[in-house]
């Protein structure tokens, strides 16, 4: 999961359950905008990872380091009373009302808690039990980036927000939708730049539903009665119903890829369906055999579909299959290198290519748990390997898209 929807979760999480309060509300520093921060705050630190990698020219941190120790379950009592004792000093030198010093453990431990569990519902992988175990389970049940679930932990903030007074309430409530209007298009653009578009009917209905969240409460006023807890918690509410669809749509996903491995025979090493964008009925089927990798690309609304480039295919079944390269000395030799190792303990389905430049040997592996998103870009994590004629390595490093 992203960094921004993070922090808009945890928020969201102190709203909602400890009765935080907006971070930049006119009141002074109060106790429960501290909750709000530091619960926020906790749900990012995770990503903090990622600092050490100005510091460094290994290109492999992403996978050896990145959602390690910062989002270990066993580290998490370290880091929340680490940070609550942070929070405690800077608060004392600034005289403000604060929790005390369990209370901030508590919301720092739930902030991080959330974080950890946002990442292990999308296919990364995240080494939730390290240092103990290296291990990177992944839930396979979101996207990385999804800008719907954004939306849901967002929204009810600020709808809490524009029925928080009286004054002001058209202001607030029409420009929020503006903006949100204006988000909900530039996520269409995004999503068609990167290979995965939006239908104009769905972008219309997302700026019906956001127009009825904004301005159906101004009728008679009502919404100024609701509770500014009440939102949160229909927020956080909503969030779980999105996630426990999720799960619901993936189950659906896998048993269509189980169906589809039985109906070829396919000696199956692994498999997994992971989400596509843009929405929950899209999919992605993958099934790991001795030979390569089958690809199944799914919309559960209605039959399969495929869109990657492929090498062979079936007229009465809509898959493709990405082989592996035979065997040879150059392959061999590339995957001794400890890089290679460690891509290949990193990829859940790796397919291994090779071909000829001149005289020099090409050997590249990817990871089709990251699809290629658009024919004219390389797939994301693909790690290429140059050798001369003799086997010695020229290069090596990850493929970057164009």
């Amino acid at each position: 999961m992203d960094t921004i929807t993070h922090g808009i979760a945890g928020a969201l999480i102190a709203k909602a359950a400890f009765r935080g309060q907006d971070m930049l509300g006119a009141k002074p520093v109060n106790r429960e905008r501290i909750i709000t921060w530091s619960l926020m705050l906790g749900a990012i630190f995770p990503d903090s990872d990622v600092l050490r990698e100005f510091f460094s020219h290994d290109n492999l941190l992403i996978l050896t380091w990145h959602r390690s120790i910062t989002h270990s379950l066993v580290c998490l009592p370290i880091f929340a009373v680490g940070l609550a004792a942070l929070t405690r000093r800077f608060v004392r030198w600034r005289k403000w009302d604060a929790p005390s010093f369990g209370a901030l453990i508590a919301v720092y431990a739930v902030g991080i808690l959330s974080h950890i569990l946002l990442d292990l519902v999308t296919s990364f992988g995240t080494m939730v039990w390290s240092p103990l175990k290296w291990s990177r389970p992944a839930w396979d049940l979101i996207f990385i980036v999804d800008f719907t679930l954004s939306a849901i932990l967002l929204v009810p903030q600020m709808v809490a927000w524009v029925y928080a007074q009286e004054k002001g309430l058209q202001r607030r409530a029409l420009g929020s939708l503006i903006v949100f209007a204006a988000a909900a298009a530039g996520v269409a653009a995004i999503g068609m730049s990167v290979g995965a578009p939006i239908s104009s009917r769905a972008i219309f209905a997302a700026v019906v539903i956001l127009a009825a969240v904004f301005l159906l409460p101004a009728v008679r006023k009502w919404g100024l009665r609701v509770r500014f807890a009440s939102w949160n918690v229909a927020g956080l509410l909503i969030t779980l119903g999105y996630i426990g669809a999720a799960a619901y749509a993936h189950h659906v996903a896998l048993v269509r890829v189980d169906n589809f491995s039985s109906s070829l025979r396919l000696d199956v090493q692994a498999r997994g369906a992971l989400p596509f964008p843009p929405s929950l009925l899209h999919w992605d089927g993958l099934v790991l055999t001795p030979r390569g990798v089958y690809e199944l690309r799914m919309d559960l609304s209605g039959e399969t579909d495929v869109q990657a480039a492929g090498t062979e295919t079936d007229s009465s079944l809509n898959y493709r299959f990405y082989p592996d390269a035979p065997p040879n000395a150059y392959i061999e030799a590339a995957k001794r290198l400890p890089e290679v190792q460690t891509v290949l303990w990193f990829a859940r389905f790796p397919v291994t290519r090779f071909h000829k430049e001149g005289a020099d040997a090409i050997v590249e592996i990817s990871d089709l748990r990251f699809p290629q998103m658009r024919p004219d870009r390389p797939a994301s994590f693909t790690y290429r390997v140059r050798l001369a004629a003799d086997q010695t390595v020229l290069s090596q490093g990850w493929v970057r898209p164009m």
